[in-house]
This record gives structure tokens, sequence and C-alpha cells, in this order.
């Protein structure tokens, strides 16, 4: 399939807070997804009622033993979701914050040789590798990505991995390009060099678009913010392995030994998640009820795809992006590792310009700027800035519609 039946588009829709509509600026079209995905009904009134619970974890009483198997039950739904047989779900502050305590404790756990990386990579993970690459006494190293396609593969990671590579990042969706990445052909190239590196992934941008299975990629960090995957800000998640969770590691003396979480975290984020999997699995169910996660990461895909391709290419008699003069698409217009983002810059306006222009005519998008974001992407293509317009399945081929409408009106205004 391609496109979701209208009927199930009908009941996607009502399962999503503001999904036509902003609280603040009223009736819109939502393309700001990688800023934020949308909130599940039930993950708002999950996080009401638990705000409202007065009981602490941990302790012996009825009320704190329910929230200790609301938080094991969220656990044990994200591994079935993500298949995760091992290793430990936990929360941290976000998924930047997490991404900097695995790759520093990574780090100096590993104490030499080399830590590897890609320029596609969100500034989380450069940075924390830059800082505690520095303090561990290791050698930083950023493979280039292919600025023609805003993406990086298995072979260039197999170029550059070397014996001595210790710890290794991997960007699972890039934020700026859109272009996801193969995790576990880039993790099978860095093991078949370096067997016993640790390597962590940056999962933010890829987890509400087309699945996660954390047991095919041999991998030992796996980092996502709830927030651009159904869920609430105000926390993060991740799942390390067996080996990456026995490492030394910031914990209360006398602790337990595998602990990682820093204080009593919010139940009612835990429960939120449950949400997110239960929502999936519904909407797999509807397709294959034997298979439901896989069935919902390939149905998502499938309509993010065919959403790009008409914001790309057109869709009824609108031009589509690529066949607007003076604009320039990153990654090009067949692409085939897209994952529900285009960005795009157009030589005769601001992306600033367009992006105010288009909130005017009630279309969210986003502006990328060659700063510590987004530079290393759009500084060795020479722009200083673009137009982002992420999207998830629960948009529609009629906004996709009102976009290019606007973009039309926009252009010729500008051209005129």
């Amino acid at each position: 399939m391609t496109h979701f039946a209208s009927h199930l588009m009908d009941q996607i829709r009502s399962r999503f807070a503001g999904v036509d509509t902003c609280p603040v600026q009223g009736e819109r079209i939502f393309f700001e997804n990688a800023g934020g995905a949308l909130t599940l009904n039930s993950v708002v009134e999950t996080s009401k009622s638990f705000a409202a619970i007065p009981d602490n974890q941990g302790r012996a009483n009825t009320g704190s033993r329910h929230l200790n198997a609301v938080i094991a039950k969220a656990k044990a739904d994200m591994a079935r979701m993500t298949n995760a047989k091992s290793g430990q779900f936990f929360m941290g502050e976000s998924g930047t914050e997490l991404l900097f305590r695995i790759i520093m404790n990574a780090c100096l756990h590993a104490g030499s040789g080399t830590v590897l990386g890609s320029t596609l990579e969100h500034p989380a993970t450069r940075s924390a590798t830059a800082r505690w690459s520095k303090i561990a006494g290791m050698t930083q190293k950023l493979i280039p990505h292919d600025n023609a396609t805003g993406h990086i593969t298995a072979e260039a990671y197999s170029a550059a991995v070397t014996p001595d590579t210790r710890v290794a990042t991997i960007v699972h969706t890039s934020p700026v390009t859109g272009m996801g990445t193969d995790v576990a052909a880039i993790s099978a190239a860095i093991r078949a060099k370096a067997p016993d590196c640790l390597i962590i992934v940056d999962g933010i941008q890829h987890a509400a678009h087309g699945g996660i299975d954390i047991a095919a990629y041999d991998i030992d960090g796996y980092v996502i913010s709830p927030y651009k995957m159904f869920s609430r800000h105000g926390f993060g998640l991740a799942w390390i392995s067996d080996r990456m969770q026995a490492i030394d590691h910031d914990a209360l003396i006398d602790g337990p030994a595998n602990a990682w979480e820093m204080g009593t975290r919010d139940t009612g984020a835990y429960a939120t998640l449950s949400d997110v999997v239960d929502y999936i699995e519904w909407l797999g169910a509807t397709i294959d009820p034997d298979d439901p996660f896989r069935a919902a990461a390939t149905a998502i895909k499938a309509h993010e795809k065919a959403l790009t391709d008409a914001m790309i290419h057109g869709t009824g008699n609108l031009p589509g992006l690529n066949d607007v003069p003076g604009i320039t698409l990153i990654g090009g217009a067949d692409n085939p590792h897209r994952e529900g983002l285009v960005s795009f810059r157009h030589a005769a306006l601001p992306s600033a310009d367009i992006v105010d222009q288009l909130n005017a005519s009630g279309i969210r998008t986003h502006l990328r700027k060659d700063d510590h974001y987004s530079g290393n992407i759009l500084g060795p293509l020479g722009m200083d800035a673009c137009i982002r317009v992420s999207l998830c399945h629960y948009n529609t081929n009629s906004e996709v519609a009102a976009f290019l409408a606007a973009m039309k009106t926009i252009s010729e205004r500008a051209t005129a």
C-alpha cells in the first residue's frame, strides 16, 4: 500500500491531539514533525492521570507497587516493539543528555584508541564524542558524509574503521537531510575489523518513521526522544546492551550494579510509552494481526514515501518542488534513503521568508540555519539556511497539495 485507506486515515488522525489545529495559532497544517511529532490523545490523558498520583516508587504500599508495575510494563512494551532481546531501557533528561552520558561512559571505559563517527550526525553525538574522546585520551575520527545524497554508507564506515576503533556512533536518520542509514550493515562493517567496539546509535529522528529492530543491529546503545515518537517532552529513553550496562558508570554507592537512572523518574512518562506501543500495535494489526509492529513500520514508510514523492514531484495539477525554478533539494529528488522529510532552499527568496510566508498561510515548517545545529550539512553545500518540511504518517495528500499550492504562489510572487 502507498496510502492508508481513507477510513483508516480518519481513525489515525482522530487519535492525535492538534492534528489540524494549534492551540495557539488555530487551524494549521503541521509539517514540523522533526521538531516534535503530534501527541497521542491517550498520552495526554495518561499524563494527566499520573500527575495526580502522590505515591513514589519503591515503597511498601499498594500505590507504589502499582507504579513499579507500570514502569516494568512500559519497559517490556518497548522491548516488544523494538525487538530488544536483552539489555535494559532507562530514562534520562533528554535524548541529548543520554547520548552524552552513554558516549562518556563508553570513552572512559575504552580509555584509548579511536572514536569513530560521521559528519552526518547530530551535534549531540559529535559534541559528546569530541569532548569525551579528548578527556579519555582517545582520537576522534569523523567520516565525511556524501553531500550530494545527504547520506552515509556501510562502505564508508568499512573504509574508515581500524582494529583500534573502541567506540563508534551511527545516526539512524539525519534530522536535516532526512536520509536514513543502514544501521545493521554499518554495525557489521565496524565489527568486521573491531569486534569489541562499543556501538551507539542516535535513533531520535528515525523512531517515528519506520520501525526499530535492536536485535538485528548488534549494537550497544540506542537513544530516542519520546516527544518525537508521539509521546511528550521532558524525558529521553535509551536502550543499552548487557555489556554496556555492566561498565563503570555514575551510580549510588552500594546501589544496584546495573542501575543507570539518576534518581526517581516520572512514572507517567513511562506509562505514555505503553500508549505509544499500544497505538503502533493497533495500527499494525489493522494490516497484519500476526506481525503488527513490522506491518506498521512498513505501512508508515510506504505512506510517508508517497507523501514525500508527491511533495517533490507534484500531485494533481500542482508542480512538485523539483519542478519549481530556483529550488534546490537537499539530497536530490529521487533518494531511496529519504524518511518523511524534505529540505530545500529557493535561490530567489531567503529561507526565513518562505517559512514565514508558509506559516502565514497556515502551514507550519521550520528554518534550519548554517549554525551549530545544521552547519555540518549546510556549510559544505554553501547554504546559509534551508526550509525543512517534515511530515508523519498522519499527514495527508491534501495537506501536501495545500503546501504545494502555497509554494507555487510564493515562488510566482518572487519571480514576478
